[in-house]
């Protein structure tokens, strides 16, 4: 008894603080001071080892499942995308990326820096900064380590006997801790509360920046998601269900870059080797769906070219 109610004691602390106030909040808030500031701090029974672990074997279950998209050139690029913005961030663990085929236009990460990104992605995001943004989002929750600060929480909410629909509120209940979500992968690590996604909208937008990145792309990329829900009700809900993708969050991000982001004479909008590799998957893709339906194929030659930055100027 006397345990149960310290774990429930524990439990009103966490969700009153959100597992722990920030003591470094000023570093939170300017991006010259990434790495150098511990956004992962707070309640987490997983060591970073530990972590990495259980990241690896749940990507390896992604893998078994998913259809992952082999082709060399593409995977190199966006795993070369993900590192320049790895670099530029407060993450604490290596990280790998990959390419699934996928009609979520959407990107998710496991705990310990694993990071999967469909194909449906790519077709939604015209420019390199709105994909480069959504993956910088998703860096983010694994930099927060808000993954296994969800499973903590679980933990401690089953330990204690207490409802875990109290604690997290916004209608999550058991969903939270409900087996079987994308791939087989526990939901507690793909479901993330309001306040985690806000975090990683606001870390996100300051790696994207400091990767050299318009931040804006993240403005672009959340309003073609908003599009694409009123064009299709429930496709954005479902994956953004415990934050939707609406005016209100837009706006939010579009305040906080313009309090936090010092003003650059220009930004990477997009490059012409983002377009020719975007082409590439899109036509590698077609040519597979063709060739399931047994119709003809049409090839297409890629032509060779330099990569080049198209740069949006800030000073007349």
């Amino acid at each position: 008894m006397r345990f149960r109610c310290a774990l429930a004691c524990l439990l009103a602390v966490v969700a009153s603080r959100g597992f722990a106030q920030d003591s470094g909040r000023k570093k939170k808030d300017d991006p010259a001071q990434i790495g150098n500031r511990d956004v992962g701090k707070g309640v987490n029974l997983y060591s970073l080892e530990k972590e990495m672990a259980l990241g690896k074997q749940l990507a390896e279950e992604v893998r078994r499942q998913a259809k992952v998209v082999e082709d060399p050139l593409i995977s190199e690029y966006i795993n070369r995308i993900g590192q320049n913005l790895v670099r530029s961030s407060d993450a604490k663990v290596p990280f790998t990326f990959q390419v699934i085929a996928g009609d979520s236009p959407n990107a998710f990460a496991l705990p310990g820096g694993y990071v999967f990104v469909y194909t449906a992605l790519l077709k939604i995001a015209d420019e390199e900064d709105e994909l480069a943004a959504a993956m910088a989002h998703e860096i983010a929750h694994v930099a927060a380590r808000h993954m296994t600060k969800q499973a903590t929480k679980s933990q401690i909410v089953n330990l204690a006997g207490v409802p875990v629909g109290v604690i997290l509120g916004g209608g999550m209940g058991g969903a939270v801790i409900r087996q079987g979500a994308n791939f087989g992968i526990p939901a507690v690590f793909l479901r993330f509360t309001r306040q985690d996604e806000s975090e990683a909208d606001y870390l996100g937008v300051q790696y994207l920046y400091a990767a050299g990145y318009d931040p804006n792309g993240a403005i672009s990329i959340f309003e073609k998601l908003e599009s694409l829900e009123k064009k299709r009700p429930g496709t954005v809900a479902r994956i953004f269900s415990t934050h939707p993708m609406d005016a209100a969050r837009i706006q939010k991000t579009e305040q906080e870059i313009g309090r936090i982001l010092p003003a650059k004479a220009e930004y990477v909008v997009n490059t012409s080797e983002y377009t020719a590799i975007r082409q590439r998957m899109i036509s590698l893709e077609a040519r597979q769906k063709a060739a399931e339906d047994g119709r003809p194929q049409l090839r297409t030659r890629q032509d060779a070219e330099e990569p080049t930055v198209r740069r949006r100027d800030l000073i007349e």
